[in-house]
C-alpha cells in the first residue's frame, strides 16, 4: 500500500469518506453488482456504507426481465406465471402499497394486467429467479484514529447476519489493537483509494444467514435493547437488498454545476482545482476557491455499468403472449 489516506488533511470527514468509498466501488464493481448506502435491517435504522452482490445461478434470467428493483411485496405476492388472480386477493399488505407494488410490477415486465368483470387480474410474466448468490456487507472507516460508531455497527451486522460476509475497509495501518475491537468474524481490507490496491488483513468468516438472527436497536448506559429476526424476514430482508443494489448501483452522486468538475474514465465526480474526487453535496458551492458556474457535466450512467458488469440497461424483458389470453379481455 502507498500510504494511508489522507487521515491529517483539513476536508471534511464525510468528503474523505465519500472520496474513499466510491474509489472502493470502483476497485470491486466487477466482482458482483455493487450499491451504496443501502438499508440492511428488519426493525432498526441500519444503513450500510457499501453491498457487493454476487451473481447466482439463475443471474441471467434476472437480467433480462428489468434493470431496476422489482418491488419485494410484488416479488412475495401469491401471484405466479400461471392462471391470473384478483390482484387484491393475491397481497397481504397495506393496499395502498400493493396497489403501488403492481403498478411497477407491470411498469417493469414482471406481471401482466387483465380486466375481467371490471376488476384488475395479474399474472408473472416469469417465475422470479433464483439470481444472487453471496451478500458481502462493506463499512468504511478510512481512518481508524476515528472510529465513531464502529463497533457496535459491525456486532449489529453480525449478530443479525443478514450478509454472509461483513468486511471493514480502511486506509489505515491496521494493529491487533484494531482487530481486537472489533468482532472476530469481521473481515478486514486495506484499501488504497489512489491506486485501487487492497490487502486482506484478515478473511472474514461466513455468518448463518439461513438462521434466526438478533438486531441490535438502542444501546443504552447498561442495557442494549434487541429484536429477534426470524429466518422467513432475513431472506426477505436479503432479496431486498438484492433487489435495491440491482435497481440502483454505486453512481448515485449529484455532479457538481462546476468547470472545475471532470468526470475521469469511471465516472468519479473529479475536481481538476482539488486534485481528488469531490462531494458536491457537500464541498461544491460558489464558497469553493476554485468554484467556476457551469452546467454539471453528464455522465452516462448506465453506459459506465453496462461495460464493466453483467448488468443490461436495455433487457428484452419477458413479456409473453399466452394462448387464450384474450378470454380475459
Amino acid at each position: 500500500m502507498s500510504r494511508d489516506f489522507c487521515p491529517s488533511t483539513p476536508f471534511p470527514r464525510s468528503v474523505r469518506e465519500f472520496a474513499f468509498e466510491v474509489a472502493l466501488c470502483r476497485a470491486i464493481e466487477r466482482d458482483g453488482i455493487v450499491a451504496r448506502q443501502l438499508g440492511a435491517s428488519v426493525h432498526g435504522r441500519r444503513v450500510v456504507d457499501v453491498v457487493s452482490v454476487e451473481p447466482g445461478p439463475a443471474f441471467d434470467e434476472r437480467v433480462v426481465i428489468t434493470p431496476e428493483r422489482l418491488p419485494g411485496a410484488a416479488i412475495e405476492a401469491d401471484v405466479g406465471p400461471g392462471r391470473a388472480r384478483y390482484w387484491k386477493d393475491a397481497f397481504d399488505c397495506h393496499p395502498e402499497r400493493a396497489e403501488r407494488a403492481v403498478e411497477l410490477a407491470c411498469e417493469r415486465g414482471f406481471f401482466e394486467r387483465e380486466r375481467r368483470g371490471g376488476r384488475t387480474y395479474v399474472r408473472q410474466t416469469t417465475r422470479y429467479p433464483d439470481w444472487f448468490d453471496r451478500i458481502v456487507a462493506i463499512e468504511n472507516k478510512p481512518d481508524l484514529g476515528r472510529p465513531g460508531d464502529l463497533e457496535a455497527q459491525l456486532r449489529t451486522d453480525v449478530s443479525l447476519a443478514v450478509a454472509d460476509e461483513v468486511v471493514l475497509a480502511t486506509a489505515s495501518h491496521v494493529t491487533g489493537a484494531h482487530l481486537n475491537r472489533i468482532p472476530e468474524a469481521v473481515g478486514v481490507w486495506r484499501f488504497d483509494p489512489d491506486t485501487g490496491e487492497r490487502e486482506v488483513v484478515r478473511k472474514a468468516t461466513d455468518l448463518p444467514t439461513a438462521e434466526a438472527g438478533v438486531e441490535l436497536i438502542e444501546q443504552h448506559p447498561g442495557r442494549t435493547d434487541v429484536r429477534m429476526v426470524t429466518a422467513a424476514e432475513k431472506a426477505r430482508l436479503r432479496r431486498r437488498i438484492a433487489e435495491r443494489a440491482y435497481g440502483k448501483g454505486w453512481r448515485t452522486y449529484d455532479l457538481p454545476a462546476c468547470s472545475q468538475c471532470r468526470p475521469d474514465a469511471d465516472g468519479l465526480p473529479y475536481c481538476a482545482w482539488k486534485d481528488r474526487p469531490v462531494h458536491a453535496n457537500d464541498e461544491c458551492s460558489a464558497d469553493c476557491a476554485g468554484f467556476e458556474s457551469a452546467e454539471p457535466p453528464e455522465i452516462d450512467r448506465d453506459r459506465l455499468r453496462e461495460e464493466r458488469t453483467p448488468w443490461d440497461p436495455d433487457p428484452p424483458g419477458k413479456q409473453r403472449t399466452q394462448s387464450g389470453l384474450d378470454r380475459f379481455g
